[in-house]
């Protein structure tokens, strides 16, 4: 009898074996098989969260199958410790270890809400959007000129504070191509998600700050930025300077940056640039001036704010540095923070015969080798302009 039960339980004993390492053997294709998400989703970590509550999470929005094999495997890699505060994107079809993995990894978040400073040539603005991780685009949910040291009563959109007491919103400050160091370092004072100032003494040289996207947290310090800006920038000068053709027309990178701003300034179509780098440095080599009305902007403005209005003849006669109407060469110093691709054409120019260029209507321009061709290209636009007024 009692060898009857022994062997009754030791059958048992290996049945249940068996259960378990079939069980097992489950857990372990559930935890790295695909998971069953058939559209992304934007997973929120709040600071302070178990991994308890996003499991449970994950599978109350049907990204995974079993919550328990999920929090089992957590622990069994030794990440249920390590999960991390944020936004996460969680792509269709991911599999509880990938999910873990994004968790626990740390970084920046890769969905959620986003507050985007842009600081264009003119104006700033802050933008609020929000990621729709179904489509994987943007979709903006407030905006809204911020105001720097001003006495005038700002009306602050509710998403905007909103957002701001969100501790896994992200920032981001984008500077645009062409814009002045004035530009960027004033509208950083109204970045009210940033900490410090610039003083006016203290500014950098012009043309020095590179003009990309730049991640921030809050409470990041403004000087902190502008010295990342400063190095981007200078590292791009040393790139670009590295890799130039022969035969240019001038011989430091100083002067490189110069014309790059120029060309900044002349042009906002990616595909002109190196054109209208070959109509400057053509005219160079022929010790003709440059004849450009953004370097006579910049001498009346000094780089501070908008002219907003055409250029008297006195100022295209005056003896400014920067009328290059009037003196040889290039102006003093850059007129503008010059992106990447305008140092690249700077360096790399087409080779053509143009020695002119006038706006075509189009938002392009208009090349001619000759100053008949030129004054024909000038009447068109004469025309186009008269045309557009009377409307």
């Amino acid at each position: 009898m009692w060898r009857s039960i022994a062997s009754n339980a030791l059958t048992l004993f290996i049945v249940a074996l068996v259960a378990l390492a079939g069980a097992v053997a489950w857990g372990k294709r559930e935890y790295s098989a695909q998971g069953p998400l058939d559209q992304a989703i934007c997973l929120r970590v709040p600071s302070g969260s178990t991994m308890r509550r996003v499991s449970e999470n994950l599978a109350d929005q049907g990204a995974i199958s079993n919550a328990h094999i999920f929090r089992i495997g957590a622990e069994y890699s030794e990440k249920s410790q390590e999960l991390k505060a944020g936004s996460f994107l969680v792509e269709e079809g991911a599999s509880m270890v990938e999910i873990i993995d994004q968790i626990t990894r740390g970084g920046a978040s890769t969905c959620g809400t986003e507050v985007v400073y842009r600081i264009g040539v003119n104006r700033a603005e802050i933008q609020v959007r929000e990621l729709d991780p179904q489509t994987g685009s943007y979709v903006e949910t407030a905006e809204f000129e911020p105001i720097a040291e001003s006495d005038a009563v700002q009306e602050i959109p509710a998403e905007y504070t909103k957002v701001r007491s969100e501790a896994d919103t992200r920032y981001r400050v984008l500077v645009a191509e062409g814009t002045t160091v004035w530009r960027v370092v004033e509208s950083l004072k109204a970045a009210d998600f940033m900490t410090g100032s610039v003083e006016t003494d203290e500014m950098p040289a012009e043309g020095m700050l590179a003009p990309d996207s730049y991640e921030v947290r809050e409470g990041s310090d403004v000087d902190d930025l502008i010295a990342r800006m400063e190095a981007a920038q200078q590292q791009r000068i040393d790139t670009v300077w590295a890799a130039r053709v022969d035969g240019l027309p001038f011989d430091t990178p100083e002067e490189m940056l110069i014309m790059a701003s120029i060309i900044e300034k002349e042009t906002g179509l990616a595909e002109e640039r190196r054109q209208v780098a070959s109509v400057f440095e053509n005219r160079l080599r022929r010790g003709m001036r440059l004849q450009t009305d953004p370097t006579v902007i910049y001498g009346v403005t000094n780089g501070v704010g908008v002219l907003g209005r055409g250029l008297r003849q006195s100022e295209l006669q005056s003896n400014s540095p920067y009328n290059t109407y009037v003196i040889e060469g290039m102006p003093p110093g850059p007129i503008a923070n010059p992106g990447l691709e305008a140092m690249q054409a700077a360096v790399n120019p087409d080779e053509t015969p143009y020695l002119f260029f006038v706006a075509d209507g189009s938002g392009g321009h208009a090349f001619a080798e000759t100053l008949v061709e030129h004054n024909a290209n000038v009447a068109k636009w004469r025309e186009i302009e008269a045309e557009r007024a009377s409307q």
